[in-house]
């Protein structure tokens, strides 16, 4: 069984996801499934078996012609549907990197502020080291 993670409060990857809407959540889905290697050689062999099912040499009768116009409308409807989408995933991609760089300057500054301190209690360990000399 494995060990539950410690609560993290800048693990922003969870705390944007908390925030989404299903939606926003539907449009990363949508847009890593979009952008992946599977889907665009699936893609691509369902072109490919479109135009040759829909070619004179295969088919007596096709349903879409050369120029294959049926297609293109597919094509054309995936496209207008698919680039909001992809558009959505980026802007909350987009938000997601500000909230980490705000998370990121966040942390930097507290470091900043225990190596100063650091710096103060070694100096004076300094100075007491020098006076016992």
């Amino acid at each position: 069984m494995k060990t539950p993670k410690p609560h993290n409060p800048f693990d922003t990857h969870a705390i944007y996801h908390r925030s989404a809407s299903f939606g926003e959540r539907v449009a990363d889905q949508l847009a890593n499934v979009g952008g992946s290697w599977p889907f665009i050689l699936a893609f691509l062999g369902f072109l490919g078996l479109w135009i040759a099912f829909n070619s004179r040499h295969v088919s007596t009768e096709p349903a879409d012609p050369y120029p294959f116009i049926l297609l293109n409308l597919v094509l054309s409807c995936l496209a207008a549907i698919q680039a909001p989408i992809i558009m959505m995933s980026q802007n909350r991609q987009e938000a997601k990197d500000r909230l980490r760089a705000e998370v990121d300057l966040e942390t930097n500054i507290k470091a900043e502020a225990e190596i100063r301190e650091l710096h103060t209690k070694i100096d004076a360990l300094t100075k007491l080291v020098e006076s016992l000399r």
